[in-house]
């Protein structure tokens, strides 16, 4: 089994303990930056939370016709619950092959965030993302399952998140039952411009028989706030073509993929 280096992950945990900068905007920008932060990176969850009574609604287009739908509402300050449901081959041509499942999130807030701490995340997530291998029970990107997450964000140009946690995937087959690290994130330039990058450690898909060849799941995207209530996420997946062949057929290298969120209240 292939080992992953953990020197990032380090840096990225001690960077989260660091004083957080003071709020130096007004109050109406202050909370429609709170707003915007990313409830997951792309593919990685954060322990940012939506506002009580807040939902999301999200559409992801990728590779091969793929959609993937889903739903998340902040039921209180502490708890989130989400569902997913999609498939590929739903744009195009060709017969639709759907999810075995639909996905299911659920987050509790252990700790808010503050001046000094990061804010505390426990939740479980298993929908995976690109696509589903139903003979080997699982999706390209393995849903991380049970997870822990920090998340400390500052007032860096207009905002800027570090985010980092360990998963345990219900996904893990065979050999592969590890621990998985992951890390990311994101930094708002303005009001309608952010960067996002990620990295998944994919410790639990390293093994000679994996999908994965070792390298780990590296992405990054680029999102536009079209309003307060909608934006459009355009990201490029494993740029460092983390992949390897199933019975001669390679598994999809860097791929290219279009999100769109919308918020509201209830």
């Amino acid at each position: 089994m292939r080992k992953n280096p953990i020197w990032l992950i380090i840096i990225l945990l001690f960077v989260q303990f660091l004083p957080g900068y003071s709020q130096n905007e007004d109050d109406e920008t202050t909370t429609y930056i709170q707003k915007m932060r990313p409830i997951n990176l792309i593919d990685i969850p954060t322990a940012n939370f939506l506002s009580r009574k807040y939902f999301q609604l999200k559409l992801r287009v990728f590779h091969l016709g793929g959609m993937l739908g889903a739903l998340q509402v902040g039921l209180t300050n502490r708890l989130m619950f989400g569902v997913s449901y999609g498939g590929q081959n739903i744009i195009g041509q060709g017969k639709v092959s759907w999810n075995d499942a639909p996905g299911v999130q659920l987050r509790y807030r252990l700790r808010f965030e503050d001046y000094r701490f990061p804010a505390v995340s426990l939740g479980f997530d298993s929908q995976g993302y690109g696509t589903y291998y139903s003979e080997l029970k699982r999706y390209q990107i393995k849903s991380k399952g049970f997870y822990i997450v920090f998340s400390k964000n500052y007032f860096v140009l207009k905002d800027f998140g570090v985010h980092a946690g360990v998963n345990y995937s219900d996904e893990n087959r065979g050999d592969e039952k590890d621990l998985n690290f992951f890390c990311g994130a994101h930094l708002m330039l303005d009001p309608e411009l952010s960067l996002v990058w990620e990295y998944d450690f994919a410790i639990n898909d390293n093994d000679d028989k994996s999908l994965g060849s070792g390298k780990g799941y590296m992405n990054a995207a680029v999102r536009w706030y079209f309003s307060s209530q909608l934006l459009f996420e355009f990201s490029v997946k494993n740029l460092l073509k983390n992949n390897r062949a199933i019975d001669g057929d390679p598994v999809p290298n860097a791929n290219r993929e279009l999100k769109i969120i919308y918020f509201q209240t209830l």
